[in-house]
């Protein structure tokens, strides 16, 4: 016999289908579909008034007891606000008691990100024999890189978004929401390169209808994962950390622009970011980045630091 769900069940599933209307990421649903999964086996059959800031913290104080990291509960967090959020503008509650707990203290870890020589030995070099499909994990470097594109926005690109007599390529970022980045001649150089081993891929898996800009060998469109992996063990073969993902190419592209004087407001249009804020972290880097320099290789620094 199936039970019966109950009152916070139902909520959460209308919730997440709310936010499939709305195209929100696939990402973003798979983790809260998670996390409010276990937040309904924890509350059990209680009405939402039952549901306090003090039962909310037990909860968080329970995924600390399953060995859950600071990061997963503070995401477990933002997914119960979220849905509070929603459930207060659908009228089904008057408070949110998930804004009086406080999200837990996150260590401030900035990304490691390549230096331009190393992206560029990356890049410049021939493909290493992990390699299944050269021409195209070319591409993928060079837009990763010199777009700056998220990774779920590389595999979103179609042949027609790109617009060969502007150079710029049309992406699709979160929320569906639609931008055009431009690419250089060296990733012009990399696609046209790739495009007649596409074609041949898709002849011979009978497959010539696909629109997807990046395919497998099968010709059908890329993976995030696949290009995750792809990704990695080009790095790796190259020398660069095993903990290289797509992500930080586009790391290194926000980092590289502002080293090199790009305006932030431009770099911020590139990438995609509704908030400048979110665009700002490229300057801690940056800062670090010129920090660690001073401290290799201004003499007194030098001198300072050997005694």
């Amino acid at each position: 016999m199936t039970k019966c769900a109950t009152i916070v069940e139902k909520a959460i599933a209308n919730f997440l289908r709310a936010l499939r209307e709305r195209n929100a990421s696939p990402h973003t649903i798979k983790a809260y579909t998670t996390d409010l999964a276990q937040f309904a086996e924890y509350v059990g059959p209680q009405p939402w008034r039952d549901i306090d800031h003090v039962l909310i913290r037990g909860y968080l104080s329970h995924l600390y007891e399953r060995g859950l990291s600071k990061t997963s509960v503070a995401r477990a967090l933002a997914a119960l606000r979220s849905l509070y959020k929603w459930l207060a503008q659908e009228g089904e509650v008057e408070q949110n008691p998930a804004a009086l707990v406080a999200t837990p203290k996150l260590p401030k870890k900035l990304p490691r990100v390549p230096t331009v020589e190393e992206v560029n030995i990356v890049l410049d070099s021939a493909m290493p024999e992990c390699s299944a499909f050269a021409e195209r994990d070319q591409v993928i470097l060079e837009l990763l890189y010199g777009c700056g594109i998220r990774n779920s926005e590389l595999i979103g690109i179609n042949l027609d978004d790109i617009r060969w007599s502007q150079e710029v390529v049309l992406v699709r970022g979160k929320g569906r929401k639609e931008r055009y980045v431009p690419f250089g001649d060296s990733a012009k150089a990399a696609v046209q390169t790739y495009l007649p081993a596409r074609q041949r891929v898709l002849g011979e898996t009978k497959r010539t209808t696909e629109r997807a800009l990046l395919i497998n060998l099968r010709g059908a469109r890329l993976t995030t994962r696949s290009v995750g992996r792809i990704v990695k063990q080009i790095a790796v073969a190259r020398g660069l950390s095993p903990d290289v993902h797509p992500h930080t190419l586009r790391h290194a592209f926000g980092t590289h622009m502002l080293e090199e004087g790009a305006d932030l407001r431009a770099i911020q249009e590139m990438l995609g970011h509704e908030r400048l804020s979110t665009t700002q972290r490229y300057t801690q880097l940056t800062v670090k980045h010129v920090m660690d320099v001073y401290d290799r290789t201004h003499p007194h620094a030098k001198k300072a630091t050997s005694n």
